[in-house]
């Protein structure tokens, strides 16, 4: 079965405010080099999660993990991507998609950003 990750992100007017979402891809992808890893916008910014779904589709993919890279659940997680993946499902029946907690609401994650905003007064 092959799988994908589609990091999934609000996106803004401003390109360069995706880089640090291209960079978290490029990491991605290098550690899991066998996986389609791919980003994705909710609005203002291209490509969105229906036209990524379908190309991972398309390339075979038969598993799709949704991954918010969003630092909470708030309205765009718990409303808009509900009603985005429930679409999804509808037009791939073939394919299980699924989603994960938002980034920020993982341990790991919190404990990392804790870690650099105490070292920003080490420095």
């Amino acid at each position: 079965m092959q799988e994908s990750l589609i990091l999934f992100a609000h996106g803004a007017r401003d390109p360069a405010w995706a880089a640090p979402f291209e960079r978290l891809r490029a990491l991605t992808r290098a550690a899991m080099p066998a996986v389609g890893v791919e980003l994705a916008f909710l609005e203002l910014m291209q490509p969105d999660l229906p036209t990524v779904v379908a190309q991972q589709v398309a390339a075979g993919s038969r598993r799709v993990t949704v991954i918010p890279v969003f630092l909470g659940q708030g309205g765009h997680v718990r409303r808009d991507l509900p009603q985005l993946l429930e679409q999804l499902r509808q037009a791939h029946p073939e394919v299980e998609i699924r989603t994960v907690p938002a980034v920020g609401e993982d341990e790991a994650v919190l404990q990392a950003i804790a870690a650099y905003c105490i070292g920003t007064l080490q420095s």
